[in-house]
């Protein structure tokens, strides 16, 4: 995904910002040194991009609109950009201020493989509709590979996706990342 939106958009820099403390998540997230590890692994050689860890920084709930009102307030001549996935962009509409966020930004989306429950829904194709038609799709393979999938599988013992870069597998194999244990 950071790769085609380098390619497609022409961006000078793609900031990659790991979550904080995530309001809209009911699991508890996975400790932010790894998340930040990780995120480190996978970009730190993609240029131009730069891990900004605001978000892991940020004392309280983390809201979207308050990145990117830092950002805008850093570069006020910039452009910004807000790359999403498709499962995101459904939710949209009850992410904070969801309003402002396209008046500050270019949505742009990463689909998702249809799936047949996806498709035969009425709204499939149509769904950023009800958010604005000014939201962008990403121009790329759509990848049937979730973070939560991931998760799944290691804690399933199933093989991680090949999409997973190696050096994050390899640290998530080290620090026995989302593993299901057991006290026997």
């Amino acid at each position: 995904m950071a790769r085609a939106a380098l390619a497609q958009w022409q961006l000078d820099l793609l900031r990659i910002i790991p979550t904080g403390s995530a309001w809209h998540k009911a699991r508890p997230l996975t400790d932010a040194v790894h998340r930040l590890a990780m995120v480190h692994l996978a970009f730190d050689d993609i240029q131009p991009s730069c891990v900004d860890c605001r978000e892991i920084e940020r004392q309280g709930p983390t809201y979207t609109i308050d990145t990117l009102m830092d950002l805008k307030n850093e570069n006020p001549q910039a452009s910004l950009f807000l790359f999403i996935g498709e499962d995101q962009a459904r939710a949209f509409k009850s992410w904070r201020r969801w309003e402002d966020i396209l008046r500050m930004a270019t949505v742009v989306v990463a689909q998702r493989p249809e799936t047949q429950d996806d498709s035969a829904s009425p709204n499939f194709a149509q769904w950023h509709n009800g958010v604005s038609p000014d939201v962008q799709r990403l121009d790329m393979t759509p990848q049937a590979v979730s973070a939560t999938d991931i998760r799944s599988r290691i804690a399933r013992g199933v093989s991680m996706p090949p999409l997973l870069p190696l050096s994050v597998q390899r640290y998530i194999e080290q620090h026995r990342l989302y593993q299901t244990h057991s006290d026997d």
